[in-house]
């Protein structure tokens, strides 16, 4: 079966009280289908105080060519086009990202959560870019507080709520992203505006991407199974997603040095 079937399977994927544990197991065709979305949901991203141009070129390259051609052409999806979510890189590496990407630029901008007014301010500045809002939710304290931080990050005006830079203690774990999501719903339902959701550090294998798909679907629904509305913050996780789906085409696994650096 083509693997541009088993995307259109996606939406029609029964959900049972136990979909979310019991998809660590999924039937082969259909991991196939979910780990191409996972690849077209990542953010590949590199905030090293030392990176380099070269670096800076390699993620875009790999950005606009998530999966290898030999495997894009064994399951059929060449015509589909799929590239990564985004590049995301320290400002003042964003003009390397336009020269390499050939594009106007970003239309996201992170930043970091503070009170009302402050997220607030930062929606007026950024303008008609979307604005990410990291709630750097390890430092919460409270499952209360996470929820609490997305409600009035959301009111303030953020189009994407993310759990974590990547860089503390605590970064991307379930129950946080589930309180998160519900956050997302609840403020969906009394205002009928979308906002999108990031969970950030520490997922790196494909079967943890495909967990985190699979409640989105089960929380939002299949409007939030896309890149407009939901990004994967972990550049290390499209190895394992491209290990995988070799695994899928060949019935083996290859060597990491086969595939290209992300």
């Amino acid at each position: 079966m083509a693997a541009t079937d088993l995307l259109g399977k996606l939406a029609n994927i029964p959900v049972t009280q136990n979909a979310t544990l019991s998809f660590l197991n999924p039937p082969v065709t259909l991991q196939a289908a979910w780990l191409l979305k996972a690849a077209a949901c990542i953010d590949l991203t590199t905030l090293a105080g030392d990176d380099t141009v070269v670096n800076v070129q390699r993620l875009c390259y790999k950005a606009k060519n998530p999966i290898r051609a030999d495997l894009v052409e064994a399951l059929g999806v060449k015509q589909l086009g799929i590239t990564c979510g985004a590049v995301c890189v320290y400002p003042s590496r964003v003009g390397e990202v336009k020269q390499s990407l050939k594009e106007c630029g970003g239309s996201a901008i992170p930043i970091a959560s503070g009170i009302y007014e402050e997220v607030q301010q930062m929606r007026e500045a950024c303008g008609e870019a979307h604005m990410k809002t990291i709630l750097a939710t390890g430092e919460c304290g409270t499952m209360a507080n996470v929820y609490k931080a997305s409600m009035v990050c959301m009111m303030a005006g953020a189009d994407f709520i993310k759990t974590s830079t990547g860089k503390e203690g605590v970064n991307a774990i379930l129950p946080v992203g589930l309180v998160m999501v519900r956050a997302i719903r609840e403020y969906y339902k009394r205002t009928g505006y979308k906002v999108g959701f990031k969970p950030a550090g520490g997922i790196r294998s494909a079967k943890e991407a495909c967990v985190w798909l699979s409640m989105m679907k089960e929380e939002l629904g299949d409007e939030w199974l896309t890149p407009k509305l939901f990004r994967l913050g972990a550049s290390s996780l499209l190895l394992d997603v491209e290990r995988q789906l070799y695994h899928y085409v060949y019935g083996r696994y290859a060597a990491t040095h086969e595939f290209a650096m992300s």
